[in-house]
C-alpha cells in the first residue's frame, strides 16, 4: 500500500497539536476535539507534547494560522516561523506545463491579529533535542497550506485525515479491509502529489512529434494512481459480490453494534458472545467486522457483529469505501448503537454516529440505544439519562449482571417481530427437522403416523422459508 506519511512505528516523534477555534465552536468543543486528536496521535505512535491555539474567521489563508502565531508554533520547531520564496516551487510547476497555483488569501494574512491564546509548550524547551519533529492540524489542510506550513515550521506537518487513515493502514487486516482503507489513501494522496517536489519530464518527445516535452513525471504519477483506484474499485466490487452469500443465516437474527469509536463496542461484544475480539483502550481498534454468536445462545440463533467505530470529521473517501465493511449493519435486524455515557460530549458523539449512519443508508434499521459505562455515573445522572433516553437501556460492559439484562432486551425485542405456527414434517422428509430446530423456537413436538407436528415462533419470513423446503 502506498504510504501517506512516512512515520516509523517504532520511534516516537513528539508532535505539536494545532487547533484553530472558529467563531461557532466554544473552548469546551475546541478543547474536545484536541484532545481526541491527541489519542488519535497516541494511537499512530506519536507523542504529543504541546499545543498551540487561535481564534480565526477561517481557516483559508496560506498558513492557517496569524503571523505572530506562527512564528510561536516554529519555536516549538525550530522552524523559521515565515514561508520561504516559493519561486523555485512556480518555476518547477511551469516546467510541468501547469499554471502556477496562487492562493486566495496573503501568505501571512496581515490584516488579522493573533489573539493572545496560550502555548502550551509541555515538555519541549529550547533546546534542540527537545523540539517537535511533527506538527498535526486538526482540520484538513491543503496542498499548498501543508507546503507552506512545513517551509516555516520545518518539520512534518499532518492534518486530521492524514493520521486517521494511517491509523487505518495499520490496523486493517482483511483483504476487503485493506482495499477500502488503500482506496481512501489515494484519493487522499492524488490532490497532494504537488508537493512531492519531483518534476521534470518523464520521457521526451520522439522523432516526428510536434511539441517536444512528453508526459511529465507529475502526470504519470496521477494517472497511475488513478489507475490504481480503479483497480482497487474493481476488487472492491468482486469482493462485495463473492461476500453476498456470507450471510446464509439459516434463520438466525442479526444483531449488530454500531458507534463512536472507543464506546466500548468490543468489549460489550466479548461480553455478549464470549468471543476473544481485541479490547483495547485506543481509538478504531476494530477495522474488520466480526461476527459472534450471541452466548448463551438462544433460537433461533442470534449473530452478533462488531463494526468500525466513527469518529468526528471521518474523511469522506473512507466512509465511502467502507460502506462494504458495515454490510453487516445494513442488513441487521436490529442495531444496537453504543455510547459512552460518561463522556460529557456523549450527545455530540450520538449525533455525530447517526449522521454517518444516515449517510451511509443505515438508519433505517431499527435502533437500541445502549448507554455503556454506566458504572462511572452517579445514581443521579443515571437517572437523568433514564429521564433523557426512556427507551434505551444503561450498561457498563464489564458487569455480568448488566450484559445478562441487556441480552434479555435484545431477544424480546427480537422476538416482537416473530410469530406462532403449526407446521408438520412428514418422516421422508428428516432433514426438514434439523433446519427448523436451528431457525425456529420449538415451543412443542409431538409424534404422529405420518410425521412430527411441530409449534415454532420465528419471523414470518423464515416460516414461509420453512414452508416452501416442505414443511406444512
Amino acid at each position: 500500500m502506498l504510504q501517506i506519511i512516512s512515520i516509523d512505528s517504532d520511534v516516537r516523534l513528539r508532535v505539536v497539536l494545532v487547533g484553530v477555534q472558529l467563531p461557532e465552536l466554544s473552548d469546551a468543543q475546541v478543547a474536545s476535539s484536541l484532545d481526541e486528536l491527541a489519542r488519535l496521535c497516541k494511537t499512530l505512535g506519536l507523542d504529543p507534547v504541546a499545543r498551540v491555539t487561535q481564534r480565526r474567521r477561517s481557516t483559508g489563508s496560506a498558513t492557517v494560522l496569524g503571523a505572530g502565531k506562527l512564528r510561536d508554533l516554529a519555536k516549538l520547531t525550530g522552524g523559521v516561523g515565515a514561508v520561504p520564496s516559493r519561486v523555485p516551487a512556480v518555476r518547477q510547476r511551469q516546467r510541468d506545463d501547469e499554471p502556477p497555483e496562487v492562493d486566495a488569501a496573503p501568505l501571512l494574512d496581515q490584516g488579522e491579529a493573533d489573539e493572545p491564546d496560550e502555548v502550551e509548550h509541555g515538555e519541549i524547551d529550547d533546546g534542540d533535542a527537545k523540539r517537535a519533529e511533527v506538527v498535526v492540524f486538526d482540520h484538513d489542510l491543503t496542498p499548498s497550506q501543508l507546503r507552506n506550513l512545513e517551509g516555516a515550521t520545518g518539520a512534518q506537518v499532518l492534518d486530521r485525515s492524514s493520521v486517521i487513515l494511517h491509523i487505518f493502514q495499520r490496523h486493517a487486516h482483511s483483504r476487503e479491509a485493506r482495499t477500502q482503507v488503500e482506496i481512501a489513501s489515494l484519493k487522499y494522496l492524488a490532490p497532494r502529489l504537488r508537493a512531492t517536489g519531483r518534476g521534470g519530464d518523464r520521457q521526451q518527445g520522439g522523432i516526428g512529434i510536434r511539441g517536444g516535452a512528453g508526459e511529465s513525471a507529475l502526470e504519470l504519477d496521477r494517472r497511475r494512481v488513478r489507475d490504481r483506484i480503479a483497480e482497487l474499485e474493481r476488487e472492491l466490487v468482486n469482493l462485495e459480490r463473492d461476500a453476498t452469500g456470507r450471510r446464509d443465516r439459516r434463520g438466525a437474527r442479526a444483531v449488530a453494534l454500531v458507534g463512536y469509536t472507543n464506546a466500548g463496542k468490543s468489549t460489550l461484544m466479548r461480553a455478549l458472545t464470549g468471543a476473544e475480539v481485541l479490547v483495547a483502550d485506543r481509538l478504531f481498534a476494530t477495522l474488520d467486522t466480526t461476527v459472534r454468536v450471541l452466548h448463551p445462545e438462544a433460537m433461533p440463533r442470534v449473530l452478533v457483529s462488531d463494526t468500525v467505530g466513527f469518529i468526528d470529521r471521518l474523511p469522506h473517501d473512507l466512509v465511502a469505501s467502507f460502506r462494504s465493511t458495515l454490510a453487516e449493519a445494513r442488513e441487521a435486524d436490529l442495531l444496537l448503537h453504543v455510547v459512552d455515557a460518561s463522556d460529557p460530549l456523549y450527545r455530540e458523539r450520538l449525533s455525530i454516529t447517526r449522521r454517518v449512519l444516515h449517510d451511509l443508508g443505515v438508519d433505517q434499521r431499527p435502533e437500541l440505544l445502549v448507554l455503556n459505562k454506566a458504572d462511572r455515573l452517579d445514581s443521579g445522572q443515571r437517572e437523568a439519562l433514564a429521564a433523557e433516553h426512556p427507551d434505551s437501556i444503561a450498561v457498563s460492559a464489564l458487569d455480568k449482571d448488566d450484559t445478562a439484562s441487556l441480552r434479555e432486551t435484545m431477544i424480546a425485542w427480537l422476538e416482537r417481530a416473530m410469530i406462532e405456527a403449526s407446521l408438520f414434517v412428514p418422516y421422508t422428509t428428516p432433514r426438514i427437522l434439523h433446519v427448523i430446530r436451528q431457525s425456529a423456537r420449538v415451543l412443542s413436538e409431538a409424534h404422529e403416523d405420518a410425521g412430527t407436528r411441530l409449534t415454532v415462533r420465528a419471523p414470518a419470513a423464515i416460516i414461509e422459508q420453512l414452508r416452501a423446503a416442505g414443511a406444512v
